[in-house]
């Protein structure tokens, strides 16, 4: 496709995609949807925005995206959340076999259908970024594998040049909570399941400290019970 040589020419974010697309035309009818970089909090959609975090070609419907960010608003993209923890690209066909989507996950994909978007492919990027592609044709036996890595090589290119010339506004980053060794360690033990008296003695810290930890933890993430403080606490990525 020539794309990636020519990616360090483009001194615009919106120059970017709109080359990437132009490079495609012939390819199974595929043409650019969208990059996106992940907000550093996982589910935090309200800070993704078109032209800050979000970038579409001048190709990618007008419509579909408002659509598209109004349903985001309300749902949630299983697809999207696949790619942030893939290592590799997947049509969007796979993905669905894979999650085996059902009623209202299958809202985002329905959405597509309705704008003529049979199937897609997505390429994830270093769990940072993510680069999306659309065809009006089922893609799964299409795509041979030098051409899932032709694309995934562009799509690269792409979201390390966007990431260069992305300037970072502090409205749009979420302050990340800062939780001690020990509030970590008590979220860790009981991400496994552990009652307190448990955690105390594997910890070596009286059942009252853990709870006081336990406290505190609820207090920086804005959680009222276990489940949830630990839940919070992968969304930030605070422990794996």
């Amino acid at each position: 496709m020539g794309y990636p040589a020519r990616i360090a020419q483009c001194k615009k974010r919106s120059d970017v995609l709109d080359r990437l697309d132009e490079s495609l035309i012939g390819l199974h009818g595929l043409r650019v949807l969208c990059a996106g970089r992940f907000p550093q909090k996982s589910g935090d959609w309200d800070r993704m925005k078109l032209g800050e975090t979000l970038f579409r070609p001048k190709s990618a419907s007008a419509k579909w995206w408002r659509e598209y960010l109004a349903l985001a608003r309300t749902s949630h993209d299983p697809l999207v959340m696949l790619a942030r923890v893939s290592l590799a690209p997947f049509t969007w066909s796979e993905g669905d076999t894979m999650l085996n989507l059902l009623g209202a996950d299958r809202r985002v994909l329905e959405l597509c259908l309705a704008h003529g978007m049979r199937d897609g492919f997505t390429c994830p990027i270093g769990a940072r970024w993510m680069v999306s592609f659309w065809s009006s044709e089922p893609l799964k036996n299409v795509l041979s594998n030098a051409t899932r890595a032709a694309l995934y090589m562009a799509a690269s290119a792409a979201a390390v040049q966007l990431e260069r010339l992305l300037v970072p506004r502090p409205g749009n980053m979420a302050e990340q909570p800062y939780l001690t060794p020990r509030e970590l360690a008590v979220l860790r033990w009981a991400s496994l399941g552990h009652k307190i008296p448990h955690t105390a003695r594997a910890l070596g810290l009286g059942a009252e400290t853990v709870r006081t930890h336990m406290k505190k933890a609820h207090e920086k993430l804005g959680t009222r019970t276990a489940a949830h403080a630990v839940a919070e606490a992968m969304r930030w990525r605070l422990f794996p």
